[in-house]
């Protein structure tokens, strides 16, 4: 909108002002000018008309502030000082030297322009050129010294205006770059999220599997083995009795293994916690692997008993259920001792058996990754920030222990 407004000045401002100056000039020609002073004004006034039109012609293709520009401006300084000599009215035209300064003259040379103009706006308020008394002389002195100060004043509160218009133009640009970084980051950071939902996903459905594999080798695994240990000794008993007693095993067995096997899938607590407290269900657990084993295990509970949170029980229960397993399968031992201890801040499980050991640095891969046996008591463990350290020697037995956070049931 200014724009526009500073434009149709420019193109049009001169003439109109030019033209009022002359329509004063003539209608007070007879009061301030001689019969001899109209003709040059009259001669004057036309170069004036005529410089303004030569210059819309020209000045649109031709670059601000260059020769051609300030040698106009200087051009016409010269008539409307000549004019505003002869009449003073003709300052109504010489005002145009302050408004397009800045716009015509380089840098360097605006406060000049200015300042020439002020001289020619103090001739025409203090009387007219030249003064014909001290007083104006006075006049005129005081009258410049004013209208140069007021040009100074509006000249550096213009610079100031531009310099604050400049900063606020880099700040507006700064903010807009920040702004298209922002987005750039907003959809980048979008892209992230939507990667990372993927990724979250795959890891819910990578560990829900490796939960239902632990699950199932901690259960239906242990369970079907105890089956066929049992099945296999009834096979092998000439005692109808005893044969029975094994048959009947093995069929709790299968209940158990059953009833594991729908509360892992349901994602539910071990059925040994569902009616009983860790030290009693780890107390039957170690009771009923030693009557299915036939070998002697004592379970032992050390400091002050405490509601634990579901998981960590559970954790600890799995982790002494596939410890029994192991011993019962590998170890050949015929003594274990399981021991169940509180401390301040954590809950440990110490498994220990008098077996034929193994070297633990020797274990299969498949035990030290992420697979089941001792591998998958660690990753147990782990999930819930605990330990698990293994010390065995071949012929030596072997030591398990459990170490987990103490963390009180909600």
């Amino acid at each position: 909108m200014i724009e526009e407004w500073w434009a149709s000045y420019s193109r049009w401002g001169p003439y109109a002002l030019l033209s009022l100056g002359a329509l004063i000039a003539l209608a007070s020609g007879d009061a301030v000018m001689t019969r001899g002073e109209m003709y040059p004004t009259a001669v004057l006034t036309a170069a004036a008309f005529a410089l303004q039109l030569a210059w819309s012609r020209i000045s649109p293709g031709l670059p601000l502030r260059g020769l051609a520009s300030g040698t106009y401006y200087w051009v016409r300084f010269a008539l409307s000082f000549a004019l505003t000599w002869l009449n003073p009215f003709f300052a109504v035209y010489a005002v145009v030297g302050y408004f397009d300064a800045d716009r015509l003259l380089p840098r360097r040379a605006v406060r000049v322009g200015l300042l020439a103009t002020a001289v020619t706006m103090a001739g025409s308020q203090s009387g007219g050129l030249p003064p014909p008394s001290g007083l104006q002389w006075i006049a005129f002195g005081a009258l410049y010294l004013l209208n140069a100060s007021l040009v100074i004043l509006f000249g550096k509160l213009g610079a100031k205006e531009l310099e604050n218009a400049n900063a606020k133009a880099a700040t507006i640009t700064e903010l807009e770059r920040t702004n298209a970084r922002l987005e750039q980051a907003l959809e980048e950071n979008a892209g992230l999220h939507a990667q990372l939902l993927v990724q979250a996903r795959e890891a819910g459905v990578n560990d829900e599997r490796r939960r239902l594999a632990a699950e199932i080798h901690d259960t239906i695994a242990q369970g079907l083995a105890g089956i066929i240990t049992q099945l296999q000794a009834a096979t092998d008993s000439a005692d109808p009795a005893v044969a029975r007693d094994h048959v009947e095993r093995a069929a709790a067995l299968a209940r158990h293994s059953l009833g594991e096997a729908r509360r892992s899938v349901q994602d539910l607590g071990p059925e040994a916690l569902e009616h009983d407290t860790l030290p009693e269900a780890l107390k039957n657990i170690v009771a009923t692997w030693s009557a299915s084993t036939g070998v002697r295990a004592e379970f032992t509970v050390t400091g002050t008993v405490e509601a634990l949170h579901d998981e960590v029980e559970a954790t600890v229960l799995r982790i002494a259920q596939e410890t029994l397993a192991n011993a019962g399968r590998h170890a050949d031992a015929t003594r274990v001792g399981v021991t169940l201890s509180y401390m301040d801040d954590e809950v440990s499980l110490d498994v220990r058996d008098d077996g034929r050991g193994f070297d633990p640095h020797a274990l299969p891969r498949r035990e030290t990754a992420r697979g089941f046996g001792l591998g998958g008591m660690r990753a147990r463990a782990e999930r819930i920030a605990g330990t698990v350290d293994i010390e065995s020697e071949p012929g030596h037995g072997t030591a398990i222990s459990a170490r987990v956070p103490l963390v009180r049931h909600g």
